[in-house]
């Protein structure tokens, strides 16, 4: 059911109970499906995500000539892999504004035997950081041209495979400028030494590492880290393969935040099915369990994955200080709610933010500061003090569908106390980039809620 424009978030009056079924994780979707067509035979995705950013991901590699099948109702995508083969020397790839499908498609491409691909996004997307990529992969032979603005969308890739070698690359803009070289390097000519430089997160390219390694048919690494700075990737002439054939997507971590944090905003009791903390899991984001936890929440694991629970009229502490550098897709969720917390919260780590579909930091300081809380803004960190909430407003979303989602997370918060709606979010169907059922799902808990 398409969402309006406006969307006003109707709160909940009663504490949420059951559970919430959340979509598969993008990051693993995004990561398994480029492997999966370079892979020797065909590869399953079981539990993988259906959203506007791995759909982009899926077309483009029909475009490369790649056989895509998707089965949206079963959760599944199957990929015949070609060994490292290119169907299609030349197409025509649009990204729209999925970063992990530019920056993964630019260097797949770039690893490509012969062919000719261009590549483009929406005018945001041509603002996002690819030169630090664009140069690694140029030391390694690859030439990339730019037709617009040098080191920017849009992108002309003449393919001629890589050389492998010596490269240097500063991935303190994006982890996904190191993953997307790390997946490729393999199908170098030689092996590739990479010397980072600057800081990187590195939850997301550990994950990357550790899925290359489980398409991989043996048990020898592909990625060396020879210390905190350097990797050597081992070439080998067609690398990827997924033993048995299927690959199995984890339920998305930051997605699950959102109703790790809903119990805390309605009180009540809240199951997530296949859902991690830090204690298990390939996805950083796990680790805002404990974020949850210290502002008073109960998350405990179960044999089906976390339950997390608060009860109603409990005491939400503030967090004096978290950095969220490794789990950034997330501190929006907690600012969103800082409102209702007891004392000032500070978050830290999120400069790289500013350059994400859109500036994140100053977006969520401006949204804040309209529901009437005093925001304390820098360049890498926000500090937050709890001021009585405004109502009637209307909440920008800048096309960010983390904005969406999280404040759609505040909106459940029964401000007046009558269940009167006093929140409403401007173009709520931007979710679609990752959680397209969000605010279904949010409503079906919310009438199950009401349903004693």
């Amino acid at each position: 059911m398409p969402l309006p424009d406006l969307l006003t978030v109707t709160p909940f009056t009663h504490p949420v109970r059951g559970e919430a079924a959340l979509p598969g994780s993008k990051s693993l979707t995004n990561r398994a499906l480029p492997l999966a067509a370079l892979s020797n035979g065909a590869v399953t995705l079981t539990g993988a995500l259906f959203s506007e950013d791995t759909q982009l991901m899926g077309a483009a590699l029909r475009k490369l000539g790649f056989h895509v099948e998707e089965n949206a109702a079963a959760q599944t995508i199957r990929v015949e892999g070609r060994g490292g083969e290119f169907p299609v020397a030349e197409a025509d790839l649009w990204v729209g504004l999925a970063g992990t499908a530019a920056r993964f498609l630019t260097a797949l491409c770039a690893a490509a035997p012969r062919g000719v691909y261009r590549l483009d996004g929406v005018p945001q997307m041509r603002k996002r950081p690819m030169k630090p990529l664009l140069d690694a992969l140029r030391a390694l032979g690859a030439d990339i041209r730019c037709p617009g603005v040098e080191g920017f969308f849009p992108l002309e890739v003449h393919a001629r495979g890589l050389a492998g070698g010596q490269v240097e690359l500063d991935a303190s803009e994006s982890s996904q400028l190191l993953s997307a070289l790390l997946m490729v390097a393999p199908l170098a000519r030689g092996d590739v030494h990479v010397t980072l430089r600057g800081s990187v997160r590195w939850s997301y390219v550990d994950m990357t590492a550790q899925v290359m390694q489980a398409f991989t048919p043996d048990q020898r690494s592909l990625v060396t880290r020879r210390d905190a700075q350097s990797f050597v990737i081992s070439a080998r002439a067609n690398p990827y393969q997924r033993p048995g054939g299927t690959y199995a997507i984890e339920p998305d971590a930051s997605a699950a935040s959102y109703f790790l944090a809903l119990p805390l905003v309605t009180g009540g009791r809240l199951a997530l099915p296949g859902a991690q903390d830090a204690q298990c899991g390939l996805q950083g984001d796990t680790e805002f369990a404990d974020v949850v936890r210290a502002v008073g929440g109960a998350v405990q694991r179960t044999t089906g994955g976390l339950e997390v629970s608060f009860p109603r009229g409990g005491t939400r502490a503030g967090l004096a200080e978290r950095n969220f550098k490794a789990i950034s897709d997330t501190f929006l969720t907690l600012a969103a709610l800082t409102p209702l917390l007891q004392g000032p919260t500070r978050i830290t780590g999120i400069a790289h933010t500013r350059k994400q579909e859109t500036d994140r930091v100053a977006g969520m300081a401006k949204e804040l500061t309209r529901l009437g809380q005093r925001v304390i803004e820098t360049e890498d960190a926000l500090e937050i003090h709890p001021q009585p909430l405004r109502s009637g407003e209307t909440i920008e979303t800048y096309h960010d569908h983390r904005f969406a989602m999280s404040f759609g997370i505040l909106g459940c918060h029964d401000l007046h106390g009558d269940g009167r709606p006093w929140l409403t979010l401007r173009n709520p169907a931007c979710c679609a980039k990752t959680f397209p059922h969000f605010f279904e799902l949010l409503e079906t808990l919310r009438q199950k809620s009401l349903a004693r």
